[in-house]
């Protein structure tokens, strides 16, 4: 007799193969092989490039052409995607843009509302404060080479008389280069540079990342529909291309005002009116074109009921080429020649940093206004979730977006006053900016006492860590009792006890983190408050306002001034290095991985310049295989997804036809869907959107442990914690409708799985918190039972072991 695949009729009197099944393999943060996840050296690559891959064991590659071969156990293949997140160490740089990436997180964190025009207006007003932060870049970048290079150093012998590099120049040289507009027009350079590297980042990482097209739907989405799984959301076009635009044009315009501004103050009230006259019209225009930017900022919505390939009006496209052109005028019109002309003071900027600041503020106020009365008005679907649990509970009663937002604005401000008083400081040789004695004037005042308020937010953080470390302690203190009970009839020892309970006490630290962020906005409204009320009121930097006060009070306002610009400059030189650890080293991307792919998981949908977004290629590269494969074999798919690749896999499900999705089953561990993304996100994955994918797919069981920082029960349905005796998976597939009744999660394993040595366990097992979980018995077993859950399953598929040996 002959072995027949479940594709197409059997003939008569033939026997038919089981459906294959397939084991798909997702890792997590830390990132894995091939040959770890697979647990083989020998691997080949069956689809992908070296970016993101699937990978299957050399001796599976041919398993659809003799299913037979695997009709006790499923075909092991792995989905690998860490180098969209990891690779070159040059790629740390992207951390610098760290308040773009938090910016946009703010968008994805909504309270989910019925009241959707407060909800438009909600993500309108994230797109301004995205936009806001561009603008702070580039002025800052304008404050640092057109300022305090081109227009003070270059134009004070004092300063200029061993940079020789600044030389050609110098006003006291009298070269072409010598006239202030000329000095300004060359310093130019540095900002648009910077806002041209931006937008081709932003552009180039589009089309390596994020241009993949989600796949094909047979039937178009119902109403109602979850946002994640409409077939647009992971393939955003026209919405990032029009937002790349208005933010460069408002890069542009900001350093044609540079230009614009110190000429035409020269001009305005001399002989002839050309100059003036020519000033004006330029201004005029520049007014037009900031309009034009922030309402094209403001009408870069998402469309995601269907891909968005629509192209932009033409309005925005002639956006960016007005904006250049102007820029262009701007740079004949300040560098013409005008003898008479010197530089003298500082540039009129200090005006725009604290309008800046102010307008920033706004923002983000009207932002938590907008926040609560979504979070006061949930869905009917919703109405529960704000008490979900620790678990399921929505992050600092919705205010969690405003208060993101303005932490991207407490960084982007200390990251530009930082690094305009590094370069002051480096400059004055060794002398203080704006002080007797020193030939600059220095940055404006409010970007100095931006810098200068570092060491006071360092030491109300330090305070808290503190109240965190006594909190720990007794904690663990308080779980020791506990974890001797959980495992009885043991020879209790106090030092292995401690290690225990340390390790829970240290993974629910995670459940505190809304504390922590709302301590560190405080102290980045503080920041900010502090900055303009001191610059304001003050008249100047803390030095110079503390210049008459008794000597120990002035010699800590300039110290505290000189430690916020190194400690600037050293935070930035810290974050590239911890960047490019956390690129080679895989125990440092398991420490601050999570972080990072929380943020860049999110599509560009409020700041163009952001890191890019790596799920729009992984979520259509699970979708697409998990479609076209089920398509072609008729088999079944266990989709196994650890910590960030449960949430990918999560994604790439509901991305699926709902006849697809009846064929694949999902097993996700150490998953933060709930505990992280459920909190902070709760309009996307808050239980109400758990629980509806439960409904549609029944095949989902969760594994966590109390010891793993990221992981957590899902809670899906209600009975969260609740445990199944580990003989009684198989069994259940036997009962028909069970599993749909049945909670996702099971857990909490025990971990370490024995406390002490036995004849099972000579040899002390560790405590594996987010790692390992394949190595739980658990693991297969609940793996086996998905499987016969699957429709056209067998009925009996024995318990098979681990088809890996790492969890990434």
């Amino acid at each position: 007799m002959t072995a027949s695949t479940t594709t197409g009729n059997a003939l008569p009197g033939t026997v038919t193969s089981p459906p294959l099944a397939l084991e798909l393999l997702v890792h997590g943060v830390g990132g894995a092989t091939p040959q770890q996840l697979l647990d083989d050296p020998r691997t080949v690559r069956l689809a992908g490039d070296d970016t993101a891959g699937i990978h299957r064991r050399a001796c599976d590659a041919d398993a659809e052409q003799h299913p037979e071969r695997y009709a006790d156990e499923p075909v092991s293949e792995a989905y690998c995607w860490s180098n969209l997140t990891s690779g070159s160490g040059s790629r740390a740089l992207w951390l610098l843009l760290l308040p773009f990436m938090i910016a946009n997180l703010a968008h994805w964190m909504r309270p989910p509302s019925v009241r959707t025009r407060i909800a438009r207006g909600y993500e309108v007003l994230v797109r301004l404060l995205a936009l806001s932060l561009s603008v702070l870049l580039v002025a800052g970048g304008c404050e640092v080479a057109m300022d305090i290079v081109g227009w003070q150093c270059a134009g004070r012998a004092a300063c200029v008389r061993d940079k020789s590099w600044l030389g050609f120049a110098a006003a006291a040289g009298g070269g072409w280069w010598s006239e202030p507009g000329r000095r300004l027009a060359l310093a130019a350079a540095a900002p648009v540079a910077l806002t041209a590297l931006l937008w081709w980042l932003s552009h180039r990482s589009w089309y390596a990342y994020e241009s993949q097209r989600p796949a094909d739907r047979a039937q178009p989405s119902p109403p109602g529909t979850p946002q994640l799984a409409l077939p647009g959301f992971w393939y955003g076009r026209r919405s990032v291309a029009r937002l790349r635009t208005a933010h460069t044009a408002a890069g542009l315009l900001v350093v044609t005002t540079a230009l614009c501004v110190p000429a035409l103050r020269y001009d305005t009230g001399r002989a002839g009116w050309a100059l003036p006259a020519a000033g004006w019209t330029l201004t005029g225009l520049l007014l037009v074109l900031a309009a034009l930017a922030v309402g094209a900022a403001c009408r870069a919505d998402r469309s995601e009921a269907e891909p968005d390939n629509a192209t932009d009006p033409l309005t925005t496209r002639v956006l960016l080429a007005g904006s250049a052109g102007l820029l262009a005028a701007a740079l004949v019109y300040a560098g013409w020649q005008r003898p008479s002309w010197a530089s003298s003071g500082e540039l009129p900027s200090a005006q725009v940093f604290s309008g800046l600041t102010i307008l920033q503020s706004v923002l983000v106020a009207a932002l938590a206004v907008s926040a609560v009365l979504l979070y006061r008005t949930p869905p009917a679907a919703f109405a529960d979730d704000s008490s979900a649990g620790s678990a399921g509970g929505v992050a600092m009663r919705g205010l969690a977006g405003p208060a993101v937002a303005l932490l991207g604005c407490a960084l982007g401000g200390v990251l530009t006053g930082g690094m305009a008083q590094r370069t002051a400081d480096w400059l004055d040789g060794g002398r203080t900016p704006g002080q007797q004695g020193s030939p600059l004037a220095g940055p404006p005042a409010v970007l100095t006492w931006e810098s200068s308020m570092i060491p006071v937010v360092l030491a109300v953080l330090l305070v808290v860590l503190a109240v965190v470390v006594v909190r720990l302690t007794r904690l663990e203190r308080a779980l020791r009792p506990e974890v001797e009970r959980m495992y009885p009839g043991e020879r209790h020892e106090r030092s292995r006890t401690r290690q225990i309970a340390n390790t829970i006490a240290r993974a629910g630290l995670t459940d505190s983190a809304p504390v922590l962020v709302a301590v560190v906005c405080a102290a980045g409204f503080a920041l900010g408050a502090g900055a303009v009320v001191g610059a304001w009121v003050g008249g100047g930097t803390p030095g110079e306002v503390a210049a008459d006060a008794p000597e120990v009070l002035s010699g800590l306002a300039n110290t505290v001034q000189w430690l916020g610009s190194w400690l600037v400059g050293a935070g930035i030189v810290a974050l590239v290095a911890l960047g490019r650890r956390a690129y080679k080293d895989a125990s440092a991307r398991r420490t601050i991985g999570i972080l990072w792919d929380i943020g860049t998981f999110w599509p560009r949908a409020a700041h163009p310049f952001a890191p890019p977004c790596y799920a729009e290629r992984a979520v259509p590269d699970l979708s697409w295989r998990m479609s076209s494969w089920t398509e072609r074999t008729g088999g079944r798919i266990v989709l196994s997804g650890h910590s960030q690749g449960s949430v990918l896999s999560a994604a790439a499900v509901w991305q699926l036809d709902p006849a697809v999705r009846g064929q694949v089953a999902l097993l996700t561990y150490g998953c933060p869907l709930a505990r992280l993304y459920g909190r902070w996100f709760p309009a996307h994955f808050g239980p109400a959107r758990l629980r509806g994918l439960h409904d549609d797919m029944h095949t989902w069981r969760n594994l966590w442990r109390r010891t793993d920082p990221i992981g957590g029960p899902v809670g899906t349905p209600a009975d969260v914690g609740a445990d199944v005796d580990a003989g009684s998976a198989v069994e259940a597939a036997d009962a028909a409708g069970a599993f749909a009744d049945e909670p996702v999660d099971r857990g909490p394993l025990a971990d370490p799985i024995a406390y002490g040595r036995s004849a099972e366990h000579p040899l002390p097992e560790p405590i594996l918190a987010h790692s390992h979980y394949q190595f739980d018995p658990v693991f297969a077993i609940e793996r086996t039972a998905l499987l016969a859950r699957i429709p056209g399953a067998p009925k009996a598929v024995p318990a098979q072991g681990s088809s890996g040996r790492s969890s990434g």
